[in-house]
């Protein structure tokens, strides 16, 4: 079989399954969908999930092109919600400012789509100066309130620190306010050493070097995400392609 021959039987195989799962009600999980068609192993699937009984949330790295959806996801957040993504009290000139001015060839973004390809969550993995310790990077995420609950937060933080380990990183780093309860929740849930002053918090976690498997969850995990973007963007072109269709047979305002 050839590479073009293979990939149409995957991404055929894919919606098939895709949609059968949607019409059963069950939530898709792209992981087990790769298996099915057999591009990954048990052992493939077991390396990337940890573990099986967790939400599967798929996480995309952002480029500069989705600067736009970034700055308006960033931009619908609540006065209460940018005092603890920023850790201060924002203004939009300040977040519009922010956006423009993130180096996404230095740093990296990530961030989590609803089937709308609304983004409802970002990540900043921001890198820092390195030190005697070796190279830092700090890690800043925003949830929309509708999309809170779901363990977004916890897996863009784990996308965000695997990714910094199979970089170089040494530690990951996060400062917020310590009444910040999402981000509080994230740092210990990790094993972060958290230290607390005047109602702020640093927490620092010590990542351990790349090895084969830390490589092959993160490619895995974007190949995924991938898959699952370009899935979201065809079922949402179809649908918009139904709504013009059938909107083409209903008679115009006036001459019914």
């Amino acid at each position: 079989m050839t590479r073009s021959n293979s990939l149409s039987y995957f991404l055929s195989n894919s919606l098939q399954i895709r949609s059968s799962c949607d019409q059963k009600g069950k939530t898709l999980n792209p992981l087990e969908l790769s298996q099915a068609v057999g591009a990954l192993s048990e052992e493939d699937v077991r390396r990337a999930t940890g573990d099986a009984n967790r939400p599967v949330v798929m996480v995309r790295e952002l480029a500069a092109h989705h600067r736009a959806r970034l700055r308006a996801h960033l931009l619908s957040l609540g006065e209460e919600d940018r005092l603890l993504r920023f850790g201060q009290a924002v203004a939009d000139p300040v977040i519009e400012a922010y956006v423009d001015n993130i180096d996404f060839d230095h740093d990296k973004v990530f961030g989590v789509f609803n089937d709308h390809l609304e983004l409802i969550g970002a990540a900043h993995l921001a890198y820092l100066r390195d030190n005697a310790q070796g190279k830092i990077a700090e890690f800043g995420v925003s949830v929309a309130a509708e999309a809170r609950g779901r363990g977004i937060g916890s897996a863009m933080f784990e996308r965000a620190a695997t990714h910094g380990r199979n970089n170089g990183v040494h530690t990951l780093y996060m400062h917020c306010l310590s009444r910040n309860r999402a981000m509080m929740h994230i740092a210990r849930k990790a094993g972060m050493k958290v230290h607390l002053e005047y109602g702020e918090a640093d927490a620092y976690l010590e990542l351990p070097p790349a090895n084969t498997a830390s490589h092959l969850t993160e490619a895995l995990e974007e190949q995924v995400a991938d898959l699952d973007y370009m899935l979201k963007r065809n079922l949402r072109n179809a649908r918009r392609f139904g709504q013009r269709f059938w909107r083409s047979f209903s008679p115009a305002k006036g001459t019914a």
